[in-house]
C-alpha cells in the first residue's frame, strides 16, 4: 500500500528556523548540558501580577463569548490605542487566537489563491507559513545589515509590483532585525499601497520595545490609509504572556471586518479565560513597561558589545524589538549552529541559535548570518555570547 500524499502546502511550507534545531537542544539537555536558549523570543520577564492573579478568578462556567472577542476587553483595547495615537472604536477591534491568528485572519481575507504578498526581509519565518494557508506566495524585498535593515527604498517596491501583487506586510519594530520604520518611510509605503491599490498588513507587536527618542509608528496613525491598513497587535510581547494567546487585527475596513468576522465565527471565539487575564493586564502601571524596556536596552547594549569584540562577528545596533541579527565568520551558519549544540561545550554548557536563513524568502541570503534574541538575564546573556565566541574560535580550528 502506498503512502497518501499530503497537501502541497508540505513542499510550501518552511520549517521554523527558530524551533528547527530542537533536537539538537533536546539531546543535549539529556545528555546533562545546560542550553542557553537565543534561539526564541521566550521573555524572562515576570508577567504582569494583575495578569497572572485573574487565572485565579475565572468564572464557574467558562462559557463561549463573542467571536469578535468581550466588548469590555476591545473597550479598553480602543482606550489604549488612543494612547498611541490610533483612534478606533470598539467595532474596529477583533480579538484572535494569538497575534498568530490575527495574521492569518488578515492574510485570507485580503489575499485570494495566486496573489502576491510583498515582504521586506528578512522577515519572520511564520509570515511564509501564513501565506501558504491563503494560498498567496511572498515576494521578498531585501533589507541588508550593512544599513542596519532599515526599510528598502519605494524604487525596490516599485520594482516587484506585478498585477498579482495584492499587499505589503511590515513589522516596526522587527523581528528578526529589531530595526524600526520611520513615520516618512511608512508615509512613503502608505502613498506608494494607494497608488498601486495595495493592503497594509502591519505587525505592530513589538510596539513598545524601542531605545530610542522616538517612538515607533503605527500604520492607523497614517491619515488616508483608512481602507487599506490592517494592524496586528498581541499581549505575548508586551506583557510576556506568550502562552496566553491573545491578540488582536485592527482595521477600520468594513469588508475586511465583515469577512475575518466570518472566519471568527467558524472557530467560535477567541479563548475566554485569557481574555479576562489579558483586559487585566491592560491596568498595569506604565512603570512596568518602562523597567522592562530599560532591561532590554541593557541586554542590547551588552549584547552588541559582546558580539563586537569577537573576530569576523558583522552586528549592528538594533533601534528595537529584543533581536538581532549577527553575521559570522563562517560559510554557514546552521552548521555551525547544530555544532554548537551536537559537539560543544564550555563549562557543561552550549548555546541556542536561529539560522537566519529561513528568515529570507531570496535563495542564498542569510547563510552565514544568526538570529539572537536577547531575552535572558544579563549574566546569561554574556555566558551565552561566550560560548559563541569561543565556539567560534574552535569551529574555524576544525575548519582549517
Amino acid at each position: 500500500m502506498g503512502t497518501l500524499p499530503l497537501s502541497n502546502r508540505n513542499n510550501q511550507m518552511q520549517e521554523s528556523s527558530i524551533r528547527k534545531l530542537a533536537p539538537y537542544a533536546d539531546a543535549a539537555k539529556a545528555a546533562g548540558v545546560a542550553v542557553y536558549h537565543l534561539n526564541i523570543g521566550q521573555p524572562d520577564i515576570k508577567t504582569p501580577d494583575a495578569m497572572v492573579k485573574a487565572y485565579t478568578e475565572a468564572p464557574d462556567i467558562i462559557a463561549y463569548g463573542p467571536s469578535p472577542g468581550v466588548e469590555s476587553y476591545r473597550r479598553k483595547l480602543a482606550d489604549y490605542y488612543r494612547t498611541i495615537g490610533v483612534h478606533v472604536g470598539v467595532d474596529d477591534i477583533f480579538v484572535t487566537t494569538g497575534g498568530s491568528e490575527a495574521l492569518i485572519f488578515a492574510m485570507m481575507a485580503v489575499l485570494s489563491p495566486g496573489d502576491e504578498l510583498i515582504i521586506a526581509e528578512p522577515y519572520y519565518t511564520n509570515y511564509n507559513g501564513f501565506a501558504v494557508m491563503a494560498g498567496a506566495s511572498i515576494v521578498p524585498v531585501t533589507a541588508t545589515i550593512d544599513d542596519g535593515f532599515r526599510l528598502p527604498s519605494i524604487e525596490a517596491f516599485e520594482a516587484v509590483i506585478t498585477e498579482r501583487s495584492r499587499a505589503i506586510l511590515i513589522t516596526s519594530p522587527g523581528n528578526p532585525t529589531g530595526a524600526i520604520f520611520t513615520r516618512p518611510q511608512l508615509e512613503q509605503l502608505a502613498a506608494f499601497a494607494k497608488r498601486h491599490n495595495l493592503f497594509v498588513l502591519s505587525d505592530e507587536v513589538y510596539r513598545d520595545f524601542f531605545y530610542g527618542e522616538e517612538k515607533p509608528a503605527s500604520i492607523l496613525s497614517i491619515p488616508g490609509l483608512e481602507e487599506h491598513a490592517v494592524m496586528i497587535d498581541s499581549v505575548s510581547k508586551r506583557f510576556s504572556a506568550c502562552g496566553a494567546r491573545i491578540g488582536a487585527l485592527v482595521t477600520k475596513n468594513r469588508d475586511i471586518y465583515s469577512l475575518v468576522m466570518k472566519f471568527g465565527q467558524a472557530r467560535l471565539c477567541p479563548p475566554a479565560v485569557e481574555q479576562i487575564a489579558a483586559e487585566r493586564a491592560l491596568d498595569t502601571p506604565p512603570e512596568y513597561l518602562r523597567d522592562v524596556v530599560a532591561e532590554y536596552k541593557l541586554r542590547r547594549d551588552l549584547a552588541v558589545e559582546a558580539l563586537s569584540k569577537i573576530d569576523g562577528v558583522v552586528v549592528k545596533k538594533p533601534e528595537g524589538a529584543f533581536y538581532l541579527i549577527a553575521q559570522l565568520p563562517v560559510d554557514d551558519a546552521e552548521a555551525f549552529a547544530i555544532w554548537l549544540l551536537r559537539d560543544f561545550r564550555l563549562n557543561g554548557a552550549t548555546t541556542m541559535v536561529a539560522p537566519a536563513a529561513g528568515f529570507y524568502a531570496s535563495p542564498g541570503l542569510g547563510k552565514n548570518q544568526i538570529r539572537i534574541a536577547y531575552v535572558l538575564n544579563r549574566e546569561a546573556l554574556g555566558n551565552a555570547i561566550h560560548i559563541i565566541d569561543e565556539g567560534l574560535k574552535e569551529y574555524r580550528r576544525l575548519k582549517g
